[in-house]
């Protein structure tokens, strides 16, 4: 079987709005790949620090797929949330980005978005940092089946720092450049 080992970290947020961040990730792949080891989704811890609206996480992930086929080509998935002086915590973006599909160092940069809503008492409530809108199912993130019903709009981005080793995808007939 062909294999991908991703080696990184999950480096900073910027350009969010809320002061205290926290970032959930996965690894979402199709049904011809399987995870030989590691772990195919992490949190960070919450970071208070900020520097130009930038938040530091430096999470490592490590993880080993192999696969049959490459349909379902894996992708990150990241989660953004912000945390009040109550401890309380809602969604302040949601975005993905497929792995690439070339070896060697990656810089990726996922650009995310939010839930929005209309109404002003909802606006004023995001605004004073006392909750937001979240998704019920979280794959909608990724899929988008239904989330052109959403109303949505842009949110900062999550900047990742990854090493991709394949092994034996030349074996079974795919070229990488």
């Amino acid at each position: 079987m062909a294999e991908i080992h991703i080696i990184g970290e999950l480096r900073s947020a910027a350009d969010f709005d809320e002061p205290n961040l926290f970032c959930r990730w996965s690894v979402q792949y199709g049904s011809s790949w399987k995870l030989i080891e590691g772990h195919a989704e992490g949190q960070t811890c919450c970071s208070t620090a900020r520097i130009d609206q930038r938040s530091d996480f430096c999470t490592p992930i490590d993880l080993h797929l192999a696969c049959r086929g490459l349909q379902g080509w894996p992708k990150l998935q990241v989660e953004v949330y912000a945390v009040n002086a109550l401890q309380q915590y809602w969604p302040v973006g949601y975005g993905f980005a497929f792995v690439p599909p070339h070896p060697g160092p990656q810089q990726l940069c996922i650009t995310t978005w939010k839930v929005s809503s209309p109404r002003l008492a909802d606006t004023l409530r995001e605004k004073f940092h006392t909750g937001g809108f979240s998704l019920a199912k979280s794959d909608i993130a990724f899929s988008g089946i239904e989330r052109y019903k959403l109303l949505t709009k842009t949110a900062g981005t999550v900047e990742l720092e990854l090493m991709l080793i394949f092994k034996n995808f030349t074996e079974y007939g795919v070229e990488l450049r």
